[in-house]
């Protein structure tokens, strides 16, 4: 009695080679189960996790990161903003050197090709307030000013990343911004 492809719960191959299309269907409506149902709560508990990291800083990167999205938040940002706010340092969990990158990666499928890039490049962003301590350049986000995403740039840093590093500011609760997190992350641009 042959199986109704609609109705199994796995791929039958054993190599991408002999994928058949009803294989690829199965694996599309898997992911995008998983999609909604985890991949926001990925982002909740990697963004947890930066509790644990102060990197010689006043706040801990996840009160950073907190803070960062409460200014968003309070400026009336949209959600989409307030998550890239919220998110863009979450690459320290990774790594720190290219946290901006790995940040942007995660959030590429989700959010507008301008709030990718703010994020992928918000460090050369920051470094107009301490590369100089570092010797290097301040003024590398001048190499963006005619790019549309320039002005995004330079508010996340400016207005909400800059400023976030006071340990003893009210912060929005992560499990407030849950609903943004989930939103945004539960519709990803393409699933495959």
């Amino acid at each position: 009695m042959a199986t109704n492809p609609e109705i199994q719960s796995q791929a039958k191959f054993r190599h991408m080679l002999d994928g058949t299309r009803a294989d690829w269907m199965i694996i599309a409506r898997e992911h995008a189960v998983h999609q909604k149902a985890a991949a926001p709560m990925q982002i909740m508990d990697t963004l947890r996790r930066l509790g644990d990291m102060v990197l010689g800083f006043a706040a801990d990167q996840l009160t950073h990161s907190l803070m960062t999205g409460t200014l968003a938040r309070r400026a009336g940002a949209s959600d989409e903003e307030v998550v890239a706010a919220l998110c863009h340092d979450m690459g320290k969990i990774m790594s720190v050197p290219n946290h901006g990158q790995i940040a942007a990666e995660a959030l590429k499928p989700y959010v507008s090709d301008s709030l990718y890039h703010a994020v992928y490049w918000h460090q050369h962003f920051q470094g107009r307030y301490y590369y100089d301590h570092m010797g290097k350049p301040t003024d590398l986000r001048l190499q963006f000013k005619d790019e549309p995403w320039y002005g995004f740039a330079c508010r996340l840093v400016d207005e909400w990343d800059a400023p976030a590093f006071d340990p003893g500011f009210d912060v929005d609760s992560l499990e407030s911004f849950e609903p943004e997190v989930v939103k945004v992350f539960s519709n990803p641009a393409a699933m495959i």
